[in-house]
């Protein structure tokens, strides 16, 4: 599996922290940023990475709060990005949500739990339950009107 990642200047020493935690097991594309540049704009970000996502792979996206680049995120057809916060939410988000875009705070979380959520996240599989498909399904015809 690819995992792409992508974060603002307010995410970018923890995508850092992040990438180089995944690298040994992981298949990774960073899409940015690539240096800490403090005008930058998390849309930027969120697009290639949920762009990349909709092709192959999942997303792991950081911004100050997770918030503004998770909105950003679902803008793009096909990605169902969440905002977590624990390792609870980040297996629910897999196992009822089929998430395929995590978004994690720069300010908030710290890197050990951060890697918590990420590992809880890409390790829960999707449940594949009747009553989720149907609700991922009625997501998916409510894009694009």
């Amino acid at each position: 599996m690819i995992i792409n990642l992508g974060a603002d200047h307010a995410g970018f020493q923890l995508k850092e922290h992040l990438k180089k935690y995944l690298q040994k097991k992981h298949t990774l594309k960073d899409w940015g940023a690539y240096e800490y540049i403090q005008a930058d704009d998390y849309p930027d970000y969120a697009a290639k990475v949920a762009k990349a996502v909709r092709k192959k792979g999942r997303g792991i996206l950081v911004c100050g709060s997770a918030e503004g680049i998770c909105i950003a995120a679902n803008k793009i057809k096909g990605i169902r990005a969440v905002p977590v916060w624990n390792t609870k939410q980040a297996k629910l988000s897999r196992e009822h949500n089929d998430a395929n875009v995590l978004c994690l705070s720069g300010w908030m979380l710290t890197k050990k739990k951060a890697e918590q959520i990420v590992l809880t996240w890409l390790k829960t599989p999707f449940s594949g339950e009747a009553r989720h498909k149907r609700r991922i399904q009625k997501i998916r015809r409510l894009e694009w009107k």
